[in-house]
């Protein structure tokens, strides 16, 4: 998917992954002519390399689970009618304790939760295998969350931009952004222009929505935005008849989600597909942007998982992959308009969270943007909060 470079456009977002693809499409919504540039192809960063989890489940109350709430409303609200093309899968959540002390600390977690608007089902010992007939026995406790969903990240992906295509924007892949010219009007600065290796783009915003590279694309305009590119992998098994019912993971996933830990955390996210595969996570470890495969994690997470199900001990692994998470160093997302250059803003930062994310991330810049007031205070996603240096 290449259109042809235009010379300007309103806005230009730089990204083609989910975050930006959701852009594209609201912001044309709105009525901006809207031009998207991508180094690589559709998809081919974080977006590719995740499960395509829409969840409310590992949040604590705070501003990342007000935005995943109205990120949920949007997506029954506004793109319910296009479900079906990146599979949309409402199969709820269920996440497990396997000892007492774990047990309490996961119904603590769903009367905090239920007070902050998430639906969720205290499920004793004995009724487990009600949910999930293949799991093991002896757990001491579990929560069913019926708000969490699943896509397939990458039709997402490009079915946002084929729609928002059929509102007039132009994707353009292969082109590297090499700058962001501005111009200063009576003390102002104010953006003008895109560089890119294949000409410059007359440009009144610019959306940056380039994931583990959002702060280099930051620096260009002369800004600070401490994206750090945090390393998981995946293992997908081969396709199989309906073993696993929802998305299942232990408690600890939730801590390994909120850590700053630079080292390895492995916790157990598992999960089917609908095309009979099972996804099976997590881990988490800053090593910049090694790519280096590393068959100690992958024992490990597959090791945390036949422990929950040991009935995929005999299922082959047909494939693993692994993917960077943008990672903000205060665990939130940089959303808005940034106060310190006039028509930059910023979608980026959403590390694990960002598939399910990106709706509602997209559609509130777009109204603030076309100077409407957003329906969800955006301040705390600000951009400038980091002007003073302090996310060491």
């Amino acid at each position: 998917m290449s259109d042809h470079l235009p010379k300007g456009a309103e806005v230009v977002v730089i990204g083609a992954g989910a975050v930006g693809a959701a852009c594209a499409y609201f912001l044309a919504r709105e009525g901006f002519r809207v031009q998207v540039l991508e180094q690589g192809q559709v998809a081919s960063g974080t977006s590719s390399a995740g499960e395509g989890n829409l969840l409310v489940s590992d949040k604590e109350a705070g501003h990342e689970l007000d935005l995943a709430l109205y990120s949920h409303s949007v997506w029954h609200d506004d793109l319910a009618e296009f479900g079906q093309l990146w599979e949309f899968e409402s199969k709820g959540g269920f996440v497990v304790a396997s000892s007492p002390e774990g047990a309490d600390a996961l119904r603590e977690l769903g009367a905090r939760q239920r007070l902050a608007g998430i639906e969720t089902v205290d499920v004793d010992a004995a009724d487990i295998r009600q949910y999930e007939p293949n799991i093991r026995t002896g757990l001491a406790a579990a929560a069913y969350y019926p708000q969490d969903a699943q896509v397939q990240p990458m039709l997402l992906t490009a079915h946002l931009l084929r729609l928002a295509r059929g509102m007039g924007a132009v994707v353009s892949t292969g082109i590297e952004v090499t700058g962001i010219e501005h111009r200063d009007l009576g003390g102002e600065r104010r953006v003008k222009a895109v560089r890119t290796s294949r000409g410059t783009i007359a440009c009144d915003h610019v959306v940056n929505a380039a994931g583990t590279w959002a702060s280099e694309i930051a620096a260009m305009a002369g800004v600070d935005v401490p994206v750090l590119p945090r390393r998981g992998f995946v293992l997908v098994t081969e396709p199989l008849p309906p073993t696993i019912n929802r998305k299942v993971y232990a408690g600890e996933y939730v801590a390994s989600t909120h850590s700053s830990d630079e080292g390895l955390q492995t916790s157990t996210v598992i999960e089917g597909t609908q095309a009979g595969t099972i996804l099976i996570g997590s881990s988490r470890e800053r090593v910049g942007f090694d790519r280096t495969v590393s068959l100690p994690v992958l024992r490990e997470i597959a090791a945390k998982a036949l422990a929950l199900f040991p009935s995929l001990a005999r299922v082959r692994i047909m494939r693993t992959y692994l993917g960077f998470r943008p990672y903000c160093p205060d665990h939130l997302p940089v959303i808005g308009h940034d106060s310190r250059l006039t028509g930059m803003w910023h979608a980026t930062g959403h590390e694990g969270a960002g598939i399910g994310l990106s709706v509602g991330t997209a559609k509130l810049l777009a109204q603030a943007m076309a100077d409407k007031s957003p329906d969800l205070d955006l301040s705390p996603f600000a951009p400038a909060r980091f002007s003073a240096g302090d996310h060491a």
